[in-house]
């Protein structure tokens, strides 16, 4: 798989985070973005929570744009933080467990975010999506 992120890999992505989530019986949705943002591959697992679809979807941007995992804003907003109030600048921003940027090499490529479990659930399930990713990316590698 190329190195840019393409529908073939953030759907292999998507696939990867729901067959950890079935694996840890939730339902979830998924989306992987790209280096600008804009999402590449979405799902919804039937029966998924209505709120997933856009949580799934800001914790991917947030991901990628702040270049860390969602959940490790959560203690820098906190009143009397040092980042108290950055998740009010853009209404894409969620601050829990469940994305992650996609890197290669030094070069962020994109996101994955998922939501329908708990914030740990959710970030177990995106990371199994970061795995597939990095694998894809060993193997274009060899």
């Amino acid at each position: 798989m190329p190195s840019e992120m393409n529908l073939d890999l953030a759907r292999a992505i998507v696939d990867a985070a729901e067959r950890r989530a079935v694996e840890l019986g939730i339902r979830v949705a998924t989306c992987v973005v790209d280096e600008g943002g804009n999402t590449v591959a979405f799902a919804r697992m039937d029966g998924t929570q209505l709120a997933s679809s856009t949580l799934a979807t800001g914790k991917a941007y947030t991901a990628l744009a702040w270049q860390r995992p969602s959940g490790a804003l959560w203690s820098i907003v906190q009143p009397g933080a040092g980042g108290f109030g950055i998740n009010t600048i853009d209404h894409r921003f969620v601050v829990s467990g469940g994305g992650i940027p996609l890197v290669d090499g030094d070069r962020f490529v994109g996101g994955v975010g998922v939501s329908g479990g708990s914030a740990d659930q959710d970030a177990d399930c995106a990371a199994a999506g970061v795995a597939t990713f990095e694998q894809a990316h060993a193997e274009e590698r060899k």
